[in-house]
């Protein structure tokens, strides 16, 4: 059968692929929006302001482009327009996180939002259009309530296809923030643009040097021709040029709402009043979870006071919360705070899911929960009658001496260490780490050659290599040794600074040893067995 063709003899896409009305709502320069509105500043009252990605500025002020700042210019260039323009890194986490509220007010309008990327959102036409009398209708509803909320620079362009409408979004300007491209003329609206707007360097820097400058001589070349060249990628951008544009629109799926709280009045005081009268919350938080088929590993508790104090945590379970184990964090941070950074009756709880997963890989085995579920439950049991801190656990932590790496967490709780942190610590015992640690560091005779006790100097320079060490009368010759090493801490203060030497050393039975010297003294820090 031959394919029906249009006017101009191109063929027609088939039905299941026409292009779709679809409105798009665009703010110019978004990254710059979601910073001011991060630090509570306005548009009007910002200085100069550029985001820069990979020495480019990808967007900038108004306050900037007025005195010749663009969007792709090179940091220098930009600076040597602007002097006085202030340079941000981009942030993608910043823009997007920003965003999210935007689209949560046009979802209160028209439902349906695709989230093309920060600043830049899609929805079908249709319905909204309907609802409110006619596209045009529909766009300056959208346009006014966002200006409304702050946002006066917002675009909306409608057309046939997310790209059409994009693009007629950007050709918008402040006097008219919205433009319709009629049903059927995408291709006519498209022809003389550049080339450029396809966003894909690559086809666009080889169509350049074809001497294809704009959308519509794109558009004319043989589609059989623009395969050969540039495969399936070249067909689809060969498409968008001719106005085909027929991607869905796919709707975000709003996050479901898995917070809980409960408020008092009057504000209560009493730990056992405020824990009985939380169970219905965490029995509505839990069922919540449950019934998305979700599990809690991860819990924040908020209390507030009537005075406005705030006590504020992040709970961890060896396993999922169940309701129980929800109030029994819930006293826990009670009994902190009361006193503290609560000063007077709590007015509020609010429990939120810091980190769920799916219940189906928190199910019992088929044959029972083995020895380590019900060590679990019983520390658990435990844990909630003697409270927070009544089981504690061995953790490997951070720290300069192999004693300090020993902590001793709640059950369930994570530790977390500076290298957590990304920070490092100086001068800290690289591996391997001694297995035998002494809590209360036992003295040890160092003697060299000449049976006189090594000592090392302020400048690290020992007086002699350790020939033979002894303990509790018990001397051992040296086999080999290495060091010292410096171990500095606290030089800031006075009373607290420490400055010790580590050393290596193994004996004659092949036994080998963390010896620190300190305050003129030598101890036995760790053995290696």
């Amino acid at each position: 059968m031959t394919p029906a063709r249009a006017a101009d003899g191109t063929p027609s896409p088939p039905a299941s692929t026409t292009p779709v009305r679809t409105l798009v709502v665009w703010v110019p320069d978004w990254p710059v929006h979601a910073l001011l509105r991060e630090r509570g500043s306005t548009l009007d009252e910002a200085a100069p302001i550029a985001v820069v990605r990979g020495n480019r500025i990808v967007a900038c002020s108004e306050r900037a482009r007025a005195q010749g700042v663009r969007r792709g210019q090179r940091r220098r260039d930009a600076q040597a327009a602007c002097p006085g323009l202030h340079l941000v890194p981009d942030d993608e986490a910043r823009d997007n996180r920003g965003f999210l509220p935007v689209v949560s007010r046009i979802e209160q309008h028209a439902p349906g939002v695709q989230i093309v990327r920060a600043g830049l959102g899609a929805l079908r036409a249709r319905g909204p259009a309907r609802y409110y009398g006619g596209e045009d209708a529909a766009a300056r509803v959208l346009q006014g309530d966002l200006a409304r909320a702050g946002l006066p620079e917002t675009r909306v362009g409608i057309g046939d296809g997310p790209f059409t409408a994009e693009q007629a979004a950007r050709l918008t300007s402040p006097d008219a923030p919205v433009r319709i491209v009629p049903p059927g003329e995408a291709g006519a609206f498209l022809a003389p643009l550049s080339v450029r707007a396809l966003a894909d360097d690559e086809i666009i820097g080889l169509l350049a040097r074809l001497g294809v400058q704009t959308l519509g001589a794109f558009a004319e070349l043989d589609e059989e021709k623009v395969r050969e060249r540039f495969a399936d990628r070249g067909i689809r951008l060969h498409r968008l040029a001719r106005g085909l544009d027929a991607r869905a629109v796919t709707a975000r799926t709003p996050p479901p709402e898995l917070e809980r709280e409960v408020s008092f009045e009057p504000p209560l005081e009493l730990v056992d009043q405020i824990g009985f009268a939380v169970r219905v919350t965490a029995d509505a938080f839990i069922s919540a979870l449950s019934e998305r088929a979700l599990v809690c590993t991860e819990l924040r508790v908020e209390l507030l006071d009537d005075r406005g104090g705030r006590s504020e945590r992040v709970w961890l379970h060896p396993t999922t919360f169940d309701a129980a184990a929800v109030v029994d964090r819930v006293r826990w941070q009670l009994e902190a705070a009361i006193g503290g950074e609560l000063t007077s009756g709590v007015s509020q709880v609010r429990l939120a899911p810091e980190s769920v997963d799916e219940a189906a890989h928190h199910e019992p085995g088929l044959f029972g929960q083995g020895p380590g579920e019900r060590v679990h439950h019983a520390l658990s049991r435990v844990q909630a009658m003697l409270g927070h801190r009544g089981v504690l656990t061995p953790a490997i932590g951070g720290g300069r001496s192999p004693a300090e790496r020993q902590v001793l967490v709640p059950w369930g709780d994570r530790v977390t260490t500076a290298a957590d942190r990304g920070q490092p610590w100086p001068g800290s015992l690289p591996a391997p780490h001694p297995t035998t640690v002494y809590a209360a560091l036992p003295p040890i005779v160092v003697l060299d050659a000449e049976g006189a006790p090594v000592t090392i100097d302020a400048r690290g320079r020992m007086s002699a290599p350790p020939a033979s060490l002894g303990r509790e009368g018990r001397r051992r010759d040296v086999a080999a040794w290495a060091g010292p090493w410096a171990l500095r801490e606290r030089d800031w203060d006075p009373q607290r600074r420490r400055l010790a030497y580590r050393v290596q050393a193994v004996d004659d039975r092949q036994e080998a040893w963390l010896l620190v010297y300190e305050d003129e003294a030598w101890h036995a820090e760790g053995r290696y067995d």
